[in-house]
């Protein structure tokens, strides 16, 4: 439970526990706290948006809530591409960006996908238990992003590190000179990565998308290495974070909700909707960082040029102003409008993968392995921000041993 001490509204989001159960915190934000504009840890003003029409303004209006290099700093290098880019230069990385992570060119990859989640599924469901945070949430997406990229297998652990370093750094709780000192060092070892990556791809061109954006333009010329280097950095972070965050997120609550589990294990063609729903109910992302670039009324409160912003898409996510029932979960929900995926301009570049690999993720989990659950006496701490499980233990029923597929042998030789 967090230790909110009922004075400060920001210590609803950052006190140890606050991200277990961030439900209570959030909807307190909303109903007294709609708009809070006060001073931030270092004494610089804070602005903390909590209800969904206010989030959508502020998602939907860059020019106001910019999210320009100076609202976040994890240590990179240069401005992460199309992230920190707003409009309207934004667009044109938008344009060169979107095509290559369409629902028809994602698509493509739900069979080798499915492969990919019976080999993982393979490895643990005759033995009838897992760490599902480590031998599943993390390997599926991270393995995807290392084949689209085109980049090597073996480099998975290293990219791991620099994901950890840079999202949930190992600091005590409040060392933020701590964690700007490791992600700064991560940041100028992910851009050395890069360069000879990209330096490689320029010399033996490939098929993989890194190799494509090397060799692509923008408005007829090439990108600079400026533009290449923010691109990979903010590729790399969204491939192997957020779609772990997110399955960690779902099968924590699945095992607590058996009742929705077995909804899902009898109707598999409910998956994609509890996809949405979960997103929804847990939103991994709890919050993106934005700066304010101009004065602005906001919610009846008056916001100022350099204010940073937390935009908190959690809480938009559970309000009942936009969501009937909203403390609910539902899986048949209609019009789930969430923001998980962010709005405006900035939203998700990923999204389209994203909710493939999730949709495939559980339908298949859920055919192999329709009955598990959390140890007793497991106690599931989650990280603040982006919420995920500090390892997420399951038992089942073993499954019989099964050989693989002529498919899955070939996806695991490639």
């Amino acid at each position: 439970m967090s230790t909110y001490n009922g004075e400060d509204p920001a210590m609803l989001l950052f006190t140890p526990g606050a991200a277990n159960e961030p439900h209570e915190g959030y909807r307190t934000l909303r109903d007294n706290h709609r708009i809070v504009r006060q001073p931030g840890y270092d004494g610089a003003m804070e602005v903390i948006v909590s209800r969904y029409d206010d989030v959508c303004w502020a998602l939907r209006h860059p020019e106001v809530f910019s999210s320009a290099a100076e609202a976040v700093d994890i240590g990179q290098d240069q401005p992460l591409i199309p992230l920190q880019i707003d409009p309207p230069d934004h667009s044109k990385y938008r344009r060169l960006l979107d095509p290559q992570f369409s629902p028809k060119r994602m698509a493509q990859l739900e069979d080798g996908t499915r492969e990919f989640v019976n080999r993982l599924i393979d490895g643990f469901a005759g033995r009838g238990t897992c760490d599902f945070h480590e031998e599943f949430a993390t390997p599926l997406p991270s393995t995807i992003f290392l084949l689209l990229m085109g980049l090597p297998h073996e480099d998975l652990p290293t990219f791991l590190q620099w994901r950890d370093n840079t999202v949930r750094p190992d600091v005590e709780l409040g060392d933020f000179e701590g964690a700007a000192r490791i992600r700064e060092q991560t940041g100028h070892d992910i851009t050395a990565y890069f360069e000879t990556a990209i330096e490689s791809k320029r010399k033996d061109p490939d098929d993989g998308l890194l190799s494509r954006l090397v060799h692509a333009e923008i408005e007829g010329r090439p990108l600079t290495r400026e533009e290449l280097l923010g691109t990979c950095h903010l590729l790399m972070l969204g491939g192997l974070d957020t779609v772990t965050a997110t399955l960690d997120c779902s099968v924590a609550y699945l095992s607590h909700h058996p009742e929705r589990r077995r909804e899902l294990v009898e109707h598999p063609e409910l998956t994609g909707a509890a996809v949405e729903e979960l997103l929804r109910w847990e939103t991994p992302v709890q919050m993106v960082a934005r700066v304010v670039k101009q004065d602005a009324s906001i919610g009846g409160v008056e916001v100022k040029a350099g204010d940073r912003a937390i935009i908190l898409i959690g809480a938009a996510d559970g309000d009942e102003r936009e969501f009937a029932d909203a403390d609910t979960v539902s899986f048949t929900r209609q019009a789930n409008r969430h923001v998980a995926f962010g709005g405006g301009p900035h939203r998700c570049l990923g999204s389209h993968l994203a909710r493939l690999e999730l949709r495939v993720a559980l339908e298949e989990f859920h055919r192999r392995i329709p009955d598990y659950r959390i140890p007793a006496g497991t106690e599931l701490v989650y990280s603040p921000g982006i919420r995920q499980t500090m390892g997420l233990p399951l038992e089942f029923e073993p499954e019989p041993v099964r050989l693989p597929s002529s498919a899955t042998a070939a996806l695991g030789r490639a």
